[in-house]
């Protein structure tokens, strides 16, 4: 009897082993990792190649050591075939701070702290503070300056704008870089929307110049602002 139940037993982990060892793998929410980075991350281990393993390992379950990404959930489309869907922590901006850069979230709090700079999400600049601790607002001078970045970052992604850099003197008035064109916004949040709609316009019109485009003062009948060419 003994012997039948062991044989048994070594035929269901074979028969599990045979039927649901991964073949074909789709990922989806990635952004800052690349597709064989997020498999590699989460196909890890002696199982990691075993579609039932992988769907209850990470089965409402966060994931923990790995930047930038909160929760991965792996689904089961068939026995070998899993699609792998990654949740990042949500990015707003980051600033360089002593050769590192701080990813923070629409708050202000800090996310994320790494040397490698990643694509889409936009650099901050004149921001002051002296230090920064992950899981805390960063400690600048007005904290009202993060709904100014929320703002504009969301605006941004509304009209498809991808801009490298924000920069925001003492005074609050913004300049957007877009590679080596730079936007002067001004601080007159009421006409913003309206400057970043015909912005998309403007914008192809000066692909690879090198120069600001002064978009200071709003006018609403003429819609034309001045280019100043660099070099």
């Amino acid at each position: 009897m003994l012997a039948i139940l062991v044989l048994a037993a070594a035929g269901t982990v074979v028969y599990v082993k045979r039927t649901y060892t991964v073949q074909t793998v789709y990922v989806e929410g990635n952004v800052h990792y690349t597709e064989d980075e997020i498999k590699a991350i989460v196909m890890s281990g002696p199982l990691g190649d075993n579609s039932l393993y992988l769907s209850l390992k990470y089965k409402n379950k966060g994931i923990e050591g790995i930047p930038f990404v909160d929760v991965v959930d792996v689904d089961i489309l068939s026995p070998d075939t899993v699609k792998i869907i990654v949740y990042e922590k949500a990015l707003t901006g980051c600033v360089r701070y002593l050769d590192t850069y701080i990813y923070f979230d629409r708050d202000g709090y800090v996310v994320e702290s790494s040397g490698i700079r990643t694509a889409g999400v936009p650099q901050i600049m004149g921001l002051q503070f002296d230090h920064m601790v992950t899981g805390e607002k960063l400690p600048v001078g007005d904290e009202k300056i993060f709904e100014s970045i929320l703002s504009i970052t969301q605006l941004l992604q509304k009209y498809k704008l991808a801009s490298d850099k924000i920069y925001f003197n003492k005074s609050g008035a913004t300049t957007l870089y877009f590679e080596q064109v730079k936007v002067s916004l001004g601080n007159d949040s009421a006409t913003l929307e309206d400057k970043l709609m015909l912005l998309t316009e403007i914008l192809p019109s000066l692909k690879g110049k090198k120069g600001t485009l002064q978009m200071q003062t709003y006018d609403a009948n003429s819609g034309k602002y001045v280019f100043k060419p660099e070099g």
